[in-house]
């Protein structure tokens, strides 16, 4: 590598708005991993600064004046799609004639509710003012670092925002390289995709765009490596090598606000071993890897002795292949490290022995994907798993104390009423075993999705918005003609949560929910986890050294079905 290349500073960051309950873990495995070439990376996260917070609030009260309470199901999640697209149609159209019917569309495709001028003019008023702090903001860290590279790792909810930045620091500073990175391109941008061709004809402002996995992509960059006639590069620009987990340094949160956040992060593995309809981690990832159960617990050890927090979430796709592993290594070591993270239904969920020695090894919290009630959607969306076994798994998990926070993807192709009305007989029936239930509406992309193909065969996709609003939107969302349709899917949430809601099942995003939900969740379960409250830097949380075995889960399952990795 050549000394030019060695004394390259780069400024990393993530922007609003993205609402993650631990550092940025992409940014700090990239500065974990350049430092070890004599790389400068310093990292800059913004979703620590309140004026930020505050603005996000803003914007969703408002947002609240035109949608009325019984078409708020998973309003958060869903408004995350309208006010991701106000901000893209603010930054590329605002100046057009049609831009306050486009806002309005999109609030209309999202919600079906009419929204009134007013209503557009003051969620404008609240997005232009995110663009201002937002500039201010980054150009403080821009001008204390001077960088010769700025690269954003670029997420759902916060790509008008990284575009913004991208077009000011190339435009004021034109000889710094721009990099664009992140998740957004296995949903949205796939290479190939018709946004993907019209988004390079629209951002010229970014020079380079890492799709997948970055830590040797940037760095074959960096050092000049690879062909720079293009603009996109892929894991075939460096001959389909990726990189080794058990080799792979340390992440470096250096220079982070890590007392904003719950979590401390960390991951296990990169892909995931099963082939989900709706998902696109195989496709972004590729092939499935993992660390081993030591490896995993020296890291956590290492990061919790640096940042003093003893609760992980850990960013997998998927836990089951080294959570019996990962948390035999912690018994051994009589550690009280915690950890969340995502789980499938498998054999092992389903024997109470099993999840009791995961609980005793620190399991906090297990977000199981769950999906469905009804056995024939579960089929179609290829899970290979069965209602006895969710129910085993879940009662098994909650009566250990372990936290399960359920996930359902509604309207799912295929799925009926009838389909659906057995998805919530399933979370009545589980009421008192489910800590929260997060529901989704079925979302179709062009392309990047395991059934993407098969879908635009059979259920002809056409675009979402019109296309007096794509030019401002730039990235267009699809749909398939298919039943349920959008709007029933989108009826459907709202039914599923009015129905949590009776029941008194939480899905929390304030602390205060989280603090309730903990409540009911100790009140439910006497091996209840300690609350997200007492996980306190000066005071370190031993209870799983302790914790007892109570009777067996109230379900049992057989071994048939998918469980092997």
């Amino acid at each position: 590598m050549s000394e030019t290349h060695r004394k390259q500073t780069l400024l990393l960051g993530l922007l609003p708005f993205w609402t993650p309950l631990n550092p940025p873990l992409g940014l700090a495995c990239l500065k974990g991993y350049l430092a070890e070439f004599a790389y400068d990376v310093e990292l800059v996260d913004l979703n620590v600064i309140d004026t930020f917070k505050q603005l996000y609030e803003d914007y969703f009260e408002t947002l609240k004046i035109a949608v009325p309470d019984g078409k708020r199901g998973n309003f958060y999640n869903i408004g995350h799609d309208v006010m991701e697209n106000h901000l893209m149609a603010h930054l590329n159209g605002r100046e057009a004639a049609g831009f306050v019917n486009i806002v309005r569309e999109v609030v209309e495709k999202n919600f079906f509710v009419k929204v009134e001028d007013c209503v557009v003019q003051q969620l404008d008023a609240v997005a232009d003012e995110i663009f201002r702090r937002l500039e201010g903001c980054f150009f403080e860290q821009f001008e204390r670092v001077r960088p010769d590279v700025v690269g954003l790792s670029v997420v759902r909810g916060n790509i008008a925002s990284s575009l913004f930045i991208f077009q000011k620091v190339k435009a004021a500073h034109p000889g710094v390289r721009t990099v664009m990175g992140g998740p957004v391109f296995s949903q949205g941008l796939v290479v190939g995709s018709p946004n993907m061709n019209a988004f390079l004809e629209a951002t010229s402002y970014i020079d380079k765009l890492i799709v997948g996995e970055g830590e040797l992509l940037l760095r074959e960059l960096l050092d000049g490596r690879l062909d720079r006639d293009k603009r996109i590069y892929t894991k075939g620009d460096v001959q389909d090598r990726i990189l080794d987990l058990e080799q792979a340094p340390l992440a470096d949160f250096s220079g982070m606000n890590l007392d904003y956040y719950t979590y401390m992060a960390n991951y296990s593995s990169r892909s995931c071993p099963f082939q989900c309809s709706f998902c696109a981690e195989t496709i972004y990832w590729g092939n499935y890897r993992k660390k081993t159960g030591t490896l995993i617990y020296q890291e956590m050890k290492a990061l919790y002795e640096t940042s003093g927090n003893q609760l992980f979430l850990m960013c997998d796709s998927l836990l089951n292949p080294v959570i019996s592993d990962l948390a035999d290594v912690c018994v051994r070591h009589d550690a009280s490290l915690y950890w969340d993270g995502y789980l499938r239904v498998d054999r092992q969920a389903c024997d109470a022995a099993t999840v009791h020695r995961w609980r005793r090894g620190g399991f906090y919290r297990a977000r199981l994907g769950v999906e469905s009630g009804s056995l024939a959607v579960l089929d179609l969306m290829g899970k290979k798993i069965d209602l006895q076994q969710i129910k085993a798994a879940v009662t098994n998990l909650a009566e250990a104390g372990v936290k399960t926070t359920t996930y359902w993807v509604i309207g799912h192709p295929g799925e009926t009423d009838e389909d659906f009305a057995m998805t919530l007989a399933l979370v009545e029936e589980l009421a008192d075993f489910i800590y929260e239930a997060e529901c989704n509406p079925f979302r179709y992309f062009y392309s990047g999705q395991v059934s993407s193909e098969a879908w635009e065969a059979r259920h002809n996709p056409h675009p979402l918005y019109s296309d007096a609003a794509l030019e401002a939107l730039l990235i267009q969302a699809w749909d398939l003609d298919t039943e349920p349709s959008r709007e029933e899917r989108y009826e459907r949430v709202n039914r599923f949560v009015e129905h949590c809601r009776r029941l008194g099942i939480p899905n929390p995003y304030s602390m205060r929910e989280i603090h309730e939900a903990d409540e009911r969740w100790a009140a439910l379960h006497k091996n209840a986890v300690p609350t997200i409250t007492e996980f306190k830097k000066s005071c370190a949380i031993d209870e799983n050294l302790s914790v007892t075995r109570l009777l067996e889960g109230h379900f049992s399952c057989d071994e048939e079905g998918d469980f092997d990795f």
